[in-house]
């Protein structure tokens, strides 16, 4: 068998499974983005039919290029990837699975013993721990941990061995948790409150609640990442947006929620600045 007919077995297998799989270039990188999307022309939205106005079917959006469609991966479009391919690998987030990942004996050993038992996969340099549960990626929460779900991909190195838990509430905190290695999320420069208006707000609980769905509504948005958070800053100004009732600190939590899935900074202004246009504010 082929190293190209290997890896195009192994994609459909894992896209069976319900596991969305890519191809890798050699460094384990992925493809790079083919003419029609190179320079940002398509926008910059991630592809692959589900997650914004990108219609091209090459797979040249790196995770958001992973699909489980099989007449996608046996097509055409993505016969020359798999030709160059020097690897397979998958959307951890887009399975429902976390991926731990340890690069060195120091951190395997922390994982032994602050983790819960799981379904582990050898690497080159440590060891993959997979989790059943999706969540935000983060990449260095630890020396020589990172974390590979949402909006991120892993290497396919096999199903490993052993059982896979739930994901636990210790992984999640490492995701949150502020590191001196990861930059903080950067925050709006655009005009916040309509300021018009007299507020029909009843208490502040409101307001708190409403917040509080919309981090969540960003938080677990699993596809159409940028439609998702300029919808939700659209919501959110649409019912306080003209008594001036939000606060710097409100829509810090929304730029620090959209940030957390992979939007820039540029991103988030952007929708912001687009749903006041939008709402007349």
């Amino acid at each position: 068998m082929s190293t190209v007919d290997s890896h195009l077995r192994i994609a459909l297998h894992l896209a069976a499974a319900g596991v969305p799989p890519l191809p890798l270039r050699a460094g384990k990188v992925p493809f790079g983005n083919c003419r029609a999307c190179a320079r940002n022309a398509c926008g910059g939205r991630p592809n692959m039919k589900t997650s914004g106005p990108c219609a091209c079917p090459r797979p040249c959006h790196a995770w958001a290029a992973a699909t489980t469609d099989p007449t996608v991966l046996r097509s055409r479009e993505w016969a020359r990837a798999w030709r160059e391919a020097a690897a397979v690998a998958y959307h951890p987030g887009g399975a429902g699975l976390t991926v731990i990942d340890l690069d060195s004996a120091d951190a395997i050993a922390w994982a032994r013993a602050s983790l819960p038992a799981t379904r582990t996969v050898r690497t080159t340099r440590g060891e993959h721990w997979l989790y059943q549960g999706a969540m935000q990626s983060a990449n260095a929460v630890r020396p020589g941990v990172d974390i590979k779900s949402s909006m991120a991909y892993a290497r396919w190195l096999g199903p490993g061995t052993g059982a896979t838990a739930a994901l636990p509430d210790a992984v999640r905190a490492l995701a949150v948790k502020p590191h001196p290695s990861r930059r903080a999320p950067q925050t709006l420069t655009v005009p916040l409150r309509g300021g018009q208006g007299e507020c029909r707000h009843r208490t502040p609980t409101y307001l708190e609640r409403g917040i509080a769905m919309a981090e969540q509504r960003i938080t677990e948005a699993r596809s159409a990442v940028h439609a998702t958070v300029y919808r939700t800053f659209l919501a959110v100004l649409s019912t306080h947006g003209r008594c001036g009732c939000i606060t710097d600190a409100h829509i810090a939590r929304l730029f620090t929620a959209a940030q957390a899935k992979g939007e820039s900074p540029r991103h988030c202004t952007d929708a912001w600045t687009n749903a006041r246009t939008r709402l007349g504010l």
